[in-house]
């Protein structure tokens, strides 16, 4: 078996002092001319060796603060059960975002835009409408405590919201989300599904959410329905990999 390229070995070395916490989030690496005496290898050699580590989001690069080992996210633990606190009283003010964040209202912040669109044969189909419906679509960016941690495209039926305080991006965020949304012109979701797919993120997702190209992201496609009727498809639902864990409970 040929022997395993010099980058990829010392890439590794790193990565295992990092994932065993003998270099912990926050230190400063050794240069790259320092690194490449100790391994005695080239300069080129290192920088491979970081885009490595740089991809799987590792490590960073600071403006005048060199290399250091990147932050590790608190595991955030995602619940298939989180809707229902948007089904119970408002006195508190909260989401199934702040529930699964742990997170008050103060903390929580929401960067919404809004616009009408019609749909394509994608979005067509996953509502069960003719193509071309005319459709609200919302983008929201998530975040807590100042931290972007998910972004959501939602979209509604024109014909259910239109002319609504629901399509009114100013009484975003909204307690209760869009089930409290909806329920405030009289559609009661009964149901909800979600389709759960892993893929890199897009540049955009990426810069957004502050995260490295390197690291996935959970691409969610929600559907939520009233008497078998699709009256929201949040598509997509997209979350960092590298913190968060999808609990899913089935009863039989």
């Amino acid at each position: 078996m040929p022997e395993r390229p010099a980058y990829l070995r010392i890439a590794d070395e790193i990565r295992e002092e990092i994932i065993s916490g003998s270099i912990t989030p926050g230190t400063r690496l050794p240069s790259n001319d320092a690194l490449a005496a100790a391994h005695a290898v080239s300069l080129m050699t290192i920088r491979k060796a970081m885009e490595v580590l740089k991809a799987q989001g590792l490590i960073e690069s600071k403006t005048r603060g060199g290399t250091i080992v990147r932050q590790r996210r608190v595991i955030r633990r995602i619940s298939s059960e989180r809707y229902l606190s948007d089904t119970g009283s408002q006195d508190v003010p909260k989401t199934s975002f702040t529930t699964d964040q742990g997170i008050t209202w103060a903390e929580y912040r929401l960067d919404v835009a809004y616009e009408w669109t019609n749909a394509d044969e994608e979005l067509a189909e996953l509502f069960g409408v003719d193509v071309g419906t005319r459709l609200l679509d919302r983008r929201f960016v998530f975040y807590a405590r100042d931290v972007p941690t998910q972004m959501s495209r939602p979209y509604l039926l024109a014909a259910d919201v239109e002319g609504t305080p629901v399509a009114d991006p100013s009484n975003e965020p909204w307690p209760g989300g869009t089930l409290a949304q909806l329920r405030s012109i009289g559609i009661i979701v009964d149901d909800i599904t979600e389709s759960v797919a892993t893929r890199m993120p897009t540049p955009e997702e990426a810069r957004i959410l502050r995260i490295p190209v390197g690291v996935p992201v959970f691409a969610i496609t929600r559907r939520m329905l009233a008497q078998g009727r699709v009256v929201e498809v949040a598509h997509p639902i997209v979350i960092p990999g590298d913190n968060a864990i999808l609990d899913y409970r089935i009863q039989l």
